[in-house]
């Protein structure tokens, strides 16, 4: 669906009104913010489906560094043999730890899997790949692949070894988690697998949500 091009199935709206409706939902927070905008479940689940492979983190572990209330937690438990969640915030769910200053022994995870603050996630990975053993992955927003900063300081010496784009909108909402929500913000799965060697691979996460949605995945927390 093109960024422009929104549908809301609605009788009676507009297009005017529809892509006004998907410029307002873009997701914009001020620097100081927790950034509390809870992953959907099913997004999660599209990485181990889709992207990484199920059967390659089967018996690992995990460390999931900004749990928040264990929304994409709970689904890596699905995956993984040990899973260790923790949040710079006290939300209820896992340790508080802040990640970029709690001593994380190197290697000491297989993966290290997380939706970081956007303002942050540039650091993020650079922990990221210090802590994990076998490989990382950070859900972002699109967007995250621009920028020279980030080509400099990331991508231009240590580029993902996968870049996985959504095909379907992953809305998030702040606070918590809504099935009903809509956005107009395309967000992808960037992967360092520190045992892939070739060249960064584009690849798309086929429209999956249907099919990876479970009973109990929206109840607040």
């Amino acid at each position: 669906m093109p960024l422009s091009w929104y549908h809301s199935g609605e009788p009676g709206v507009s297009m005017a009104q529809n892509i006004s409706h998907a410029v307002m939902a873009q997701r914009h927070e001020p620097r100081d913010s927790a950034d509390d905008f809870p992953t959907p479940p099913w997004a999660t689940r599209a990485l181990l489906e889709h992207v990484i492979g199920k059967e390659k983190v089967r018996g690992l572990s995990c460390l999931e560094p900004a749990c928040g209330r264990g929304y994409m937690s709970l689904p890596l438990f699905e995956y993984f043999r040990q899973v260790e969640s923790s949040d710079a915030l006290p939300y209820g769910f896992g340790s508080v730890r802040d990640f970029l200053e709690y001593p994380f022994a190197a290697l000491s995870h297989d993966w290290v899997i997380t939706n970081p603050p956007f303002r942050l996630a540039e650091e993020f990975v650079d922990r990221a790949l210090v802590v994990a053993r076998r490989g990382v992955a950070i859900l972002a927003r699109t967007v995250f692949l621009e920028s020279v900063g980030r080509y400099e300081n990331i991508f231009r010496l240590r580029p993902p070894s996968k870049f996985a784009q959504f095909t379907e909108r992953v809305a998030m909402v702040k606070g918590r988690v809504d099935p009903k929500a809509s956005t107009a913000t395309g967000y992808a799965w960037f992967v360092w697998e520190k045992d892939e060697l070739a060249q960064p691979s584009l690849m798309w996460v086929p429209p999956c949500r249907r099919s990876l949605e479970r009973a109990g995945d929206y109840e607040i927390r």
